[in-house]
């Protein structure tokens, strides 16, 4: 074997050993269809004689994004849907009642003086001028939104409280009262607390929404859906035993029609498993039922490109070449016929990607990564290891590669 060869192969060896590695270093991430979670349909509703514009839902979706990261949804999708919707998908989430309720709230925060006789002035401050809230505890061991001011609304603060000393400040959200404290001096420092019978898991919920901000329009829940965790566990049950009997089908068929090959080729399909599955991780994509059935898909594409591959060497064997030349020119042959047909299937996956949702853009990432891997172990490591295989143990005779003796010609 030739030091250059050598080289290749131990190339090939560096590339299986990183991908096994990422592929098996951590567990992969499950879409709603598979781990279990909620399914969400937000519409925004703008008031009457407003017209909806593209900025106001990606701010819709800006704010929404922060509350779900607020619940620690890792692995949550939130994206817009025709002109005026949302989807929202948060897998492995248990209490789906409060996170639906969190999803949907106004949380519009807002600073009022209260008149003698219990009405409300005018808004002075809305939360837009929050930096940020968290959750501390009074003296009694009683938990309390504790706030603070940006630069500009710490300047607004200190004024309100400047020129209203021995009134109430009302502090109100989404329209009730929570806490109405007498103002004693001005607060420059622009922070402060909101009071009230609050449980610590409504204080920390009431503060996420402060600190994700009050929705730009009014958004109504037109649909959710609870997805079970058995559902999932059925869905991934089935997914690896069709990927396994998938496996099995395309190795027989590989070794029946091209002996020496189609082993090559089998060991080739499982290097072409594991950097599918390193780039997944790697890229940290969530999988889901259609990115599965977009491996799967890959998967046979795979071996269609060895196909045709290992037909061109075919037919060099027949016109008398050797076998190594045969190799090389059934690469460089089949190379051009590769190449068209999954530029196509790209192509095809950029325009699901750019104008699909949800379960259509899962299908596209993973069909991109998988066409991408198979045309790589097609044309590189197939090659390699078939030329070390056929040098490490003199693998000379046609029959080798399902060609029989009376087919060449003399």
């Amino acid at each position: 074997m030739s030091s250059k060869l050598m080289m290749k192969l131990l190339l090939v060896i560096a590339v299986v050993c990183g991908a096994a590695w990422l592929s098996f270093e951590k567990p992969a991430k499950l879409g709603l269809d598979l781990k279990g979670g909620v399914y969400v349909v937000l519409e925004a509703v703008p008031d009457e004689g407003v017209k909806l514009d593209t900025q106001a839902m990606d701010r819709l979706i800006e704010v929404l994004d922060r509350r779900i990261n607020g619940l620690g949804v890792a692995e949550s999708v939130v994206q817009k849907a025709g002109d005026n919707r949302v989807i929202i998908e948060l897998p492995g989430i248990s209490n789906t009642e409060d996170a639906i309720k969190m999803i949907g709230k106004t949380a519009l925060l807002e600073f009022k003086i209260e008149n003698p006789d219990g009405s409300l002035g005018p808004t002075l401050l809305t939360g837009g001028a929050l930096k940020k809230a968290d959750v501390s505890y009074d003296n009694l061991g009683r938990p309390q939104i504790q706030f603070e001011m940006n630069q500009e609304g710490a300047v607004k603060f200190a004024e309100i409280t400047r020129n209203n000393i021995g009134k109430k400040l009302a502090i109100t959200l989404d329209g009730a009262v929570q806490t109405a404290p007498m103002i004693n001096s001005e607060i420059p420092s622009g922070s402060g607390v909101i009071t009230g019978n609050y449980t610590v898991e409504e204080a920390k919920a009431t503060a996420t929404l402060l600190n994700a901000g009050a929705l730009p329009v009014r958004a109504e829940i037109v649909e959710t859906r609870t997805v079970g965790a058995s559902l999932g566990d059925e869905s991934i049950a089935q997914s690896k035993h069709a990927g396994v009997l998938a496996m099995i089908l395309i190795g027989v068929f590989m070794l029946i029609f091209y002996r020496i090959p189609g082993i090559v080729a089998d060991i080739a399909l499982m290097i072409f498993g594991l950097i599918t599955f390193a780039a997944l991780k790697f890229i940290d994509a969530t999988l889901t039922l259609p990115g599965i059935a977009g491996l799967i898909l890959s998967a046979g594409m795979a071996v269609d490109a060895n196909v045709i591959i290992f037909e061109r060497i075919k037919e060099e064997l027949r016109l008398g070449n050797s076998v190594l030349n045969s190799i090389a020119t059934g690469f460089n042959k089949g190379f051009v016929a590769i190449f068209d047909s999954n530029l196509t299937t790209l192509i095809i996956t950029t325009i699901l990607f750019t104008f699909g949702t949800g379960p259509v853009k899962g299908f596209a990432v993973t069909l991109t990564i998988g066409t991408l891997a198979s045309m790589f172990t097609a044309i590189t490591i197939t090659k390699i290891v078939l030329q070390a295989f056929v040098i490490i143990f003199n693998l000379k005779k046609p029959e080798y590669f399902g060609v029989k003796g009376r087919e060449i010609c003399k």
